[in-house]
């Protein structure tokens, strides 16, 4: 029994990757999003996560537009999460790769960039509420 429950326990814990889709301008949607990494990397500091940013959710990642800046600054240096914003959504936006919040990645696209991770086995979260 005692060696069933270790395998089980080591089955939650190993290979902890999740790649979120952020496309929501609600700013409870993403400071939610920033709660959920916290406690994520609280109760396992070495999962993988990933915020991919398309669409409406680009504010997200946008200095000086995004509530969440300092948070999402402090996550992406602590490495407890990559945040990516869609090239096409920048691009549609008028927004340069230098107005985004620092450490911020760019990708060529976003929902791309989310089957991409899907296929290589990471989980998927939509974010809303």
């Amino acid at each position: 029994m005692l060696l069933l429950m270790t395998g089980f326990i080591q089955a939650q814990t190993k290979d902890y990757r999740v790649v979120f889709d952020m496309s929501s301008r609600d700013t409870v949607n993403q400071q939610a999003i920033v709660r959920e990494i916290g406690l994520i990397t609280g109760a396992n500091p070495d999962a993988k996560l990933e915020v991919v940013i398309y669409g409406q959710g680009l504010d997200l990642a946008v200095k000086d537009r995004s509530a969440q800046e300092p948070t999402v600054q402090k996550l992406i240096a602590e490495h407890k999460a990559s945040f990516k914003v869609c090239a096409m959504t920048l691009a549609r936006n008028h927004i340069d790769k230098d107005q985004l919040v620092a450490g911020v990645e760019v990708v060529p696209d976003g929902i791309y960039e989310i089957i991409s991770k899907q296929r290589e086995g990471w989980g998927y979260i939509k974010v809303g509420h």
